[in-house]
């Protein structure tokens, strides 16, 4: 039996990425969501056709508030992360919250330690960054990233409202307390 081969982490820093990050922002978001009869057609492309622009993804990169990883296996860019610093909704209460804005896995690699490569590489930079809260909102519906998030001690804050195109859903916030 041969091993899975493990991803690479690293930071994503260049116009290259930029390009990468909104093709795989795109297609990891699509993988997640674009099934989901919930989830109307123009809803989703009047979102993505906003969020995930080469343009919208080179502004992120150049946030000085954000932090990018891409996971890689083999080179190919299999999933990737996305870190916030900012102020936090009402509901998470941590001291020294970072948030955790984007954590995605093509459906190809879902379940083979990507997430968890991602999660880890996170938890790091929030920690040298000296944050002391890392926290997030996932959709109600997402049951597999809820149950990733709870394998990971986050635990359930409260809720807000993430606008999908024109539909006004309801994300749960979790949060996590980062050890030393």
């Amino acid at each position: 039996m041969s091993q899975q081969p493990l991803p690479t982490i690293r930071r994503a820093v260049t116009g290259g990425d930029a390009v990468l990050l909104a093709d795989l922002a795109a297609q990891t978001f699509l993988e997640a969501f674009g099934d989901d009869p919930r989830n109307r057609p123009e809803d989703m492309a009047a979102y993505m056709s906003r969020s995930f622009t080469r343009e919208q993804q080179a502004a992120e990169l150049a946030d000085p508030l954000a932090t990018f990883f891409i996971a890689e296996i083999d080179g190919v860019a299999v999933g990737y992360a996305k870190l916030r610093a900012g102020e936090p909704p009402h509901g998470v209460k941590g001291e020294r919250p970072i948030e955790l804005a984007r954590l995605y896995s093509s459906r190809a690699w879902l379940g083979r330690r990507v997430g968890a490569a991602l999660m880890r590489a996170c938890l790091e930079e929030a920690r040298r960054g000296d944050y002391r809260t890392l926290w997030l909102g996932v959709w109600e519906h997402n049951a597999r990233a809820r149950a990733f998030y709870l394998k990971w001690n986050f635990r359930e804050v409260g809720s807000h409202i993430f606008h999908l195109g024109s539909d006004a859903q309801t994300d749960v916030l979790m949060q996590h307390e980062i050890a030393d």
